[in-house]
């Protein structure tokens, strides 16, 4: 589920509090959670509704114009109503800043090494290596640079994110504090 930036800040501001999507798969269930840019926000409760029950209070609480609303809920799909709020922050942001102690070092090494062995080929020690050469640099370049189709880079990328490991930046991204020292302990078993 995407949000523009415009309506996440209103979300984390108080202001925005009802969101509408049309859905084609299982809906999602009430209380769970969903991370975006301006951390956790809480689906508190999910319904599913007729696109004639939509009234002004719920238009005005989207942070939308009607215009706009109707456009985002045009298409195929059961229409949902998702009254939301941001729960906290981003976990993974606190994760990638603390540097891990030695055990969690392993984990997450051992956790790597179980990501690479369901691939076709080990990724991560490249991954990790190539974002920590190239800071900043494009997602397209580096996934040239890794043989991979973008789409499947982005997607590595994240599972590394969630880990700690990286940060997305506004443009490409980097190692975090955590990323780094867990190459740096990669690069020592060679």
């Amino acid at each position: 589920m995407l949000f523009r930036q415009d309506l996440l800040e209103g979300i984390a501001a108080g202001r925005v509090t009802l969101a509408f999507r049309r859905w084609r798969r299982a809906a999602p269930a009430d209380g769970s959670s969903l991370l975006t840019a301006v951390g956790v926000l809480r689906l508190d409760r999910v319904t599913v509704i007729d696109e004639g029950d939509i009234t002004a209070d719920d238009v005005r609480r989207t942070g939308m114009s009607i215009a706009e609303l109707r456009a985002s809920i045009a298409g195929e799909g059961t229409l949902l109503r998702i009254e939301l709020h941001r729960d906290g922050d981003d976990p993974r942001v606190g994760l990638r800043q603390r540097l891990p102690t030695a055990a969690e070092l392993e984990a997450v090494i051992g956790r790597l090494a179980v990501i690479d062995a369901a691939a076709n080929a080990p990724w991560t020690t490249l991954y990790l290596r190539l974002i920590s050469d190239q800071p900043a640099i494009v997602s397209h370049v580096l996934a040239k640079q890794a043989a991979m189709d973008l789409a499947t880079f982005k997607r590595r990328v994240r599972r590394l994110k969630e880990l700690g490991l990286t940060e997305s930046l506004e443009v490409g991204y980097r190692l975090s504090p955590r990323g780094a020292a867990v190459l740096q302990r990669l690069s020592g078993r060679r």
